[in-house]
């Protein structure tokens, strides 16, 4: 592994672990130590996220000019700004300015994320190093978050500024090792017949809404299992804790390995085995409201493997194959509207949790029917994608 690698690895923990500290906590940040209510709160928040569906086509004509290193290095800095307001707001005003910084930065970074690790990765199949990049960053954010509970323990409601201060450093030291160790290679000029603009590209489209699909999946499961837990099963409050960690152990050990159980499936063949297990784990699920009181916890545990299964799969390959299906010239722009994949997602996943209050089978239905979806879509859309995209060269 390169040094390189090495260094954007380490910048990418320490900058999830930060995150770890503090997003989930955000909005228990500024109703308990800022004082905003609740749903003005909420509404700050969403406010700064709508804000940063706005960044993706600027960050990647960005990255197509100044190189995907100077962005993220942008982002970073960004995001530490956007923390910094949050530290000093002292009222709904500061809020949505803090929210909106943050927002932007977080977009900025995601849009130029993949363009970084491909750049950094060089020449080779891309699979891999998305799989050790997921891996590194599901540690670092599950023990931030692990973190942040000790800081809350030990400290009380003071910790919540604490916390929120360490993400400050977190984001400048991120910044800081990228800019300093990390050396991304030089791109290849490579002539293509694919279409520059992406909406012009219906395959690179279709694989945009197929990978929503996911993102859809993994937001509903981030907000959705506390609600379903809580609120509709009754369960201990520690269960939506245990879920998480144990999703988070499993994926930030796991990347690697699922790609070799895998290797002999193209992208696609491992994408629509991806969320055919998203599919089973809604059936799963929704099966533990006719599993005895005393079975729930160890059900629900079980549930989560294979959800874990189904990100482990799907994620590395679908980062991949978005990455080796851009035109070259264009790589920076087809990646950050690759964004809005996820970006789209986190804003209807609450709508989608919402329908818990409607009855307690309707989001997973919607939900697996949309894993459905992508597997069938995903067999119609291989095809019309590059063929050395769907089965790369393995050097």
């Amino acid at each position: 592994m390169t040094r390189s690698r090495v260094a954007l690895l380490c910048a990418l923990g320490i900058d999830n672990f930060g995150s770890g500290l503090f997003l989930p906590l955000a909005l228990v940040y500024v109703t308990r130590v800022v004082g905003v209510p609740l749903a003005l709160a909420g509404t700050a928040v969403t406010l700064g996220t709508l804000a940063g569906l706005a960044v993706p086509p600027l960050a990647g004509r960005l990255v197509d000019r100044t190189g995907s290193r100077a962005v993220i290095v942008g982002a970073q800095l960004l995001q530490a700004a956007g923390a910094v307001a949050y530290l000093i707001s002292d009222g709904v005003v500061e809020v949505v300015v803090a929210a909106v910084l943050l927002a932007t930065g977080q977009q900025l970074f995601y849009s130029s994320l993949y363009a970084l690790i491909a750049d950094v990765a060089g020449d080779v199949p891309k699979d891999r190093p998305f799989a050790e990049v997921g891996m590194v960053r599901a540690g670092g954010f599950g023990l931030g978050g692990l973190t942040s509970s000790v800081i809350l323990l030990w400290i009380g409601d003071g910790g919540y500024s604490v916390a929120l201060a360490v993400d400050v450093v977190s984001f400048v030291v991120a910044a800081a090792l990228i800019a300093g160790a990390v050396r991304p290679r030089r791109r290849t000029a490579v002539t293509t017949k694919a279409p520059s603009g992406v909406l012009r590209n219906r395959p690179y489209l279709a694989l945009i809404l197929f990978s929503g699909m996911f993102g859809l999946s993994l937001d509903f499961f981030l907000i959705g299992t506390p609600v379903f837990v809580l609120d509709l099963l009754h369960g201990p409050r520690w269960l939506p804790g245990a879920i998480l960690f144990l999703l988070t152990v499993v994926t930030s050990v796991g990347g690697t390995i699922a790609l070799r159980l895998t290797r002999r499936l193209n992208r696609v063949a491992a994408m629509r085995g991806g969320s055919a297990l998203f599919a089973a784990w809604c059936v799963v699920s929704l099966g533990v409201l006719i599993v005895p009181r005393s079975w729930q916890v160890a059900y629900l545990l079980a549930a989560t493997l294979v959800y874990a299964a189904g990100d482990l799969v799907f994620g590395p390959r679908s980062g991949a194959l978005a990455e080796a299906a851009a035109p070259p010239e264009a790589k920076g722009r087809y990646l950050a509207a690759f964004q809005y994949a996820f970006t789209v997602a986190q804003v209807l996943a609450p709508a989608v949790v919402a329908l818990f209050a409607v009855s307690a089978w309707l989001p997973w239905v919607l939900v697996g029917a949309c894993a459905c979806l992508a597997v069938a879509g995903l067999g119609r859309l291989g095809p019309r994608l590059p063929a050395d995209a769907v089965t790369p060269v393995q050097s």
